[in-house]
């Protein structure tokens, strides 16, 4: 990456750094790894845009310090063409990469145990709202904006319906919102570190507030399914809790997140 055009703030925290770029995800971010001799920091660097901000994600961090193992925000500027949010490293490797060291079940454990934790955090005073009145807006934006891939769509809709069909669905098929809870709002492996065979902490929390918890499910059951195995489900249910699964409600938010 090109230093010159950054902050002064930015430069400095780079100064030293051995900087490689993060590849892994589907953030619109730049995500880069800066090695220091002390520590390891992450750059986030996006372009200002109407329907996309670092800052959300700033506010949530800086509200769950000390009630989760997240990063800390070590900076956020904004100038008139991007935003830069650095911040601290969550120690290990995600669940996508711990694959190779770890069995499926324990990951799947852990992907429970995680959740588990993200949703017990009071919410009392939780000024974060991604409840569906939010999220539907949201989704409308995106698909009057042309803002959504198509072609990242889950299998079972890729080229059989639109984002528009999509949108449609999710405005007139709306559940109950009966469970709220604390939410990640993109609960998936790449966002759940571990380390030595434990749980480390979770990363990419621009989507997160009080929701119905089967946002949550939904899309960890899908990301389990994606990446080990649609055999593991049934054990990330039992193990989180569940006795009886809410097959409607799953279907609804993966549906709903095709739009994001």
């Amino acid at each position: 990456m090109t230093y010159l055009h950054l902050p002064p703030a930015i430069q400095t925290l780079l100064a030293g750094s051995i900087v490689s770029e993060v590849t892994i995800g589907c953030s619109p971010a730049s995500v880069y790894q800066l090695v220091q001799a002390e520590r390891t920091l992450y750059l986030k660097l996006q372009p200002v845009t109407p329907h996309a901000s670092l800052l959300p994600e700033v506010q949530v961090l800086r509200w769950l310090q000390g009630k989760l193992p997240a990063p800390a925000v070590v900076h956020y500027e904004c100038d008139e063409r991007h935003e830069y949010l650095v911040l601290t490293e969550v120690a290990g490797v995600n669940c996508v990469a711990a694959q190779y060291e770890l069995a499926p079940e324990v990951i799947v454990r852990i992907l429970a145990q995680g959740l588990r934790m993200i949703h017990a955090i009071d919410v009392t005073n939780c000024p974060f709202d991604a409840r569906l009145v939010r999220r539907l807006a949201h989704a409308s934006y995106n698909v009057e904006h042309d803002l959504v891939d198509e072609d990242d769509f889950d299998d079972e809709r890729r080229g059989v319906m639109t984002a528009r069909e999509v949108l449609a669905a999710v405005e007139r098929d709306q559940p109950p919102e009966d469970d709220l809870v604390f939410t990640h709002g993109d609960y998936c492996l790449p966002n759940v570190i571990v380390q030595a065979g434990a749980l480390s902490g979770f990363v990419d929390w621009g989507r997160a507030g009080i929701a119905d918890r089967y946002h949550d499910l939904a899309l960890a059951s899908r990301s389990i399914r994606y990446n080990l195995g649609e055999e593991y489900e049934p054990l990330f249910f039992a193990s989180y809790g569940i006795k009886q699964v809410d097959l409607n409600k799953i279907a609804y938010y993966r549906l709903l997140d095709e739009l994001f």
